[in-house]
């Protein structure tokens, strides 16, 4: 009994370890940067890239064949592209898509 109860807090030791691995690669844009963002992104009409065998999710690092562009908002570091009709924020030094905008 005492083996199983360890494992088990083994597992949720881990389990809450994966879950601030993925907490640190949420992206905090404050309200009126998400609104700004948005607008500039569809304003650009930046042609969609296919990339077969991606996966769009948080997290996903995009490939370097991938061209990202520069956001003209203040305090934003991330850049965006086209993805399969869908814009993503992505971060420049690791190329994870840090947010998939709607």
């Amino acid at each position: 009994m005492k083996k199983y109860l360890i494992t088990i807090a083994a597992g949720l030791a881990l389990f809450a370890g994966i879950g601030a691995a993925v907490a640190d690669d949420i992206v905090v844009l404050k309200p009126e940067q998400q609104t700004v963002v948005r607008e500039y992104i569809h304003k650009q009409k930046l042609a969609s890239v296919s990339l077969l065998g991606v996966e769009l999710n948080v997290g996903t690092a995009l490939p370097d064949t991938v061209e990202l562009h520069a956001i003209d908002v203040p305090d934003v570091k991330y850049k965006y592209t086209v993805v399969g009709d869908h814009a993503v924020l992505v971060d420049p030094d690791t190329r994870k898509i840090v947010q998939i905008i709607e």
